[in-house]
């Protein structure tokens, strides 16, 4: 087995992380709970948040300083901090309001 150049396995995600506190709301199957981020990506966050979400909960998120919201799914919840989790959102988008996104935050097509 050939092992291939570490460089190029340094960062397996599929966009640049920023570590950004936003205030957000989750909202799920029966309820809502208040938030914030703790690192955004194009394609999701790890957050913190008043009450405990489902591992694998389709959800929806929503930005209060940007009046943004996108469907995502609870994808990690950390074992070592509680209430703090991982969500992909449904679709690559900057509803986090960072005005200068990294290079490779490049949105698809809605």
């Amino acid at each position: 087995m050939t092992i291939a150049n570490p460089e190029q396995h340094k960062d397996l995600r599929r966009s640049t992380r920023v570590p950004i506190r936003v205030r957000i709301d989750v909202e799920a199957t029966g309820s809502s709970c208040e938030g914030e981020t703790i690192v955004v990506n194009l394609h999701g966050a790890l957050v913190k948040t008043s009450s405990q979400l489902e591992l694998g909960a389709r959800i929806t998120v929503y930005v209060q300083l940007t009046g943004k919201s996108s469907g995502a799914r609870v994808v990690f919840a950390s074992r070592e901090r509680p209430l703090e989790f991982g969500i992909g959102l449904d679709q690559p988008k900057n509803i986090w309001g960072i005005s200068l996104p990294p290079a490779d935050w490049r949105e698809e097509p809605e």
